[in-house]
């Protein structure tokens, strides 16, 4: 059974390391490229919709940015995600390569494990958390459907109850059962899930709507304005792009199977600015009408959830939401850290492989206390998450900047000494001088209490760092290599 999508090509495969070369990690040929403007949209259509998307826009209502204040915020935050994914997307594109072996450009074919290893390690952490979240829903549902399982809620085992491992165990295996099939199953699930998504979410705000007589609430008793307000709007922007600043990074884990660049900039056209101002929509319908309602600021949308009086509606809701966040969770937080594994131990993992052992650690570090402790989720998660931004910030001016789209593919799987991404022993300085100071910016300004008023803004300021000092330190030209009289440096569509 194939485990991807993704076929390798033969052309530098005698030259190739097998440390660094495997078949999950070979550049995809032109017939795996499958991945039309429907599937990238579909990414998007998942991905903006989840249970932790919700939270945090609703938030932007419950702190008093009023609904104008809220719809200028994503269109802000989807201008600045539409330029930055197409940057990434095309990358993957023209390469074919998955985010480990991209990054091996810029850090070296040893040093990319720094990015790699730290895309990866958020990830996992998150798929656990949002396995817990999606679990919980599924809890809800039980007890509502099954009062009698109540009691199972009142038992614990390692900080979970006995049903929420229950349902986090069940959840766990449709997702790695999901995954073990690779990614083409992945693209199918998606464009299922994508749809129902929609329409749940949809009809969700429109029920709501008509619960509260046809009509909402602009923003809370206490509304912010003037120049609060605006500052707030540019922060939610902000922190809107800090959210897909994993999926910045590693985009080119999907657009690698892309059929075109059309392909990605019609899906990302459509999913990006269209589906995330209907997200923001469907945000501020929830938010006001409910607080036309009964005055009462929802945190989620399970709180709307819990509250539909017919059973059948209830449950169709809430599997919808739990449909909705496996798919973020397979999109998001399973490919990532799969494919930072396999570029580990290419002997020893493959895809399916990958992912049970991404699966595994999920479950080992018990994402409920993770999430359950502000601690942790703030300062280790945070951290980590400030780091995407300058790693982002570097690999992007090595690659637009510096090189001008010129990639010597082959040379990115060999150890030979004289290979182009070699660097000095396999790592390449410039890019840990750039990356270290910038990143270090970037976690105080997101983690000291003192630079709160900027903290928002971290991984602008970490990427934007990250890339000049790059720029500055590592300017080089980045020429083509000739083998058997052929180029095979990767140029300009």
């Amino acid at each position: 059974m194939t485990t991807t999508d993704e076929q390798p090509t033969a052309e530098s495969r005698g030259a190739a390391s097998s440390r660094l070369y495997s078949y999950d990690l070979a550049p995809t040929k032109r017939e795996g490229r499958r991945w039309g403007a429907y599937n990238v949209f579909t990414l998007w259509a998942n991905d903006a919709h989840s249970l932790g998307n919700y939270t945090f826009a609703i938030g932007l209502f419950a702190i008093g940015l009023n609904v104008w204040g809220i719809l200028v915020a994503f269109a802000l935050a989807s201008a600045f995600l539409f330029l930055l994914l197409n940057l990434s997307g095309y990358m993957g594109h023209k390469t074919g390569v998955p985010f480990p072996v991209m990054s091996r450009i810029a850090f070296g074919i040893k040093g990319a494990q720094i990015p790699a290893a730290v895309r990866g390690l958020v990830a996992i952490a998150w798929f656990g958390i949002q396995t817990y979240l999606a679990s919980s829903v599924l809890s809800t549902l039980l007890v509502a459907m099954f009062p009698s399982m109540q009691v199972l809620e009142n038992q614990s085992v390692l900080g979970l109850s006995l049903l929420g491992w229950i349902t986090f165990l069940a959840l766990w295996v449709v997702q790695v059962v999901i995954v073990s099939y690779g990614m083409h199953v992945i693209r199918q699930y998606m464009a299922i899930a994508a749809p129902t998504t929609l329409i749940t979410m949809c009809g969700l705000a429109i029920w709501l709507f008509i619960e509260a007589g046809g009509s909402m609430s602009l923003s809370t008793a206490d509304p912010l304005t003037g120049g609060a307000m605006w500052l707030q709007v540019l922060e939610g922007a902000a922190l809107w792009v800090v959210i897909y600043g994993t999926f910045v990074l590693n985009f080119c884990d999907f657009t690698r199977s892309a059929k075109s660049r059309r392909s990605i900039v019609r899906g990302n056209l459509v999913g990006i600015p269209v589906n995330m101002l209907f997200f923001a929509v469907i945000v501020v319908v929830l938010s006001g009408a409910q607080f036309e309602l009964n005055g009462r600021v929802i945190t989620s949308p399970t709180d709307i959830v819990q509250t539909i009086p017919n059973m059948f509606l209830l449950a169709a809701a809430s599997i919808a939401l739990i449909v909705l966040t496996i798919a973020v969770n397979l999109l998001a937080n399973f490919v990532a850290p799969i494919y930072t594994l396999v570029n580990l131990f290419p002997r020893q993992l493959n895809f399916r492989r990958a992912g049970i052992v991404s699966a595994l650690i999920g479950l080992a570090i018990l994402p409920w206390n993770l999430y359950n402790s502000p601690v942790v989720v703030n300062y280790f998660l945070g951290g980590l998450g400030a780091l995407l931004g300058p790693l982002f910030g570097v690999i992007m001016a090595d690659y637009w900047v510096l090189r001008r789209t010129r990639v010597n593919v082959p040379d990115l799987y060999t150890e030979d000494a004289q290979g182009e991404y070699h660097y000095r022993r396999g790592y390449n300085p410039k890019a840990v001088w750039a990356f270290v100071p910038a990143a270090a910016i970037a976690v105080v300004l997101a983690l000291v209490p003192a630079f709160g008023a900027v903290s928002g803004f971290s991984w602008f300021i970490g990427a934007l760092l990250g890339a000049a000092f790059y720029v500055v330190i590592g300017e080089r030209k980045s020429e083509a290599h000739d083998v058997d009289g052929e180029s095979i440096a990767v140029t300009s569509e």
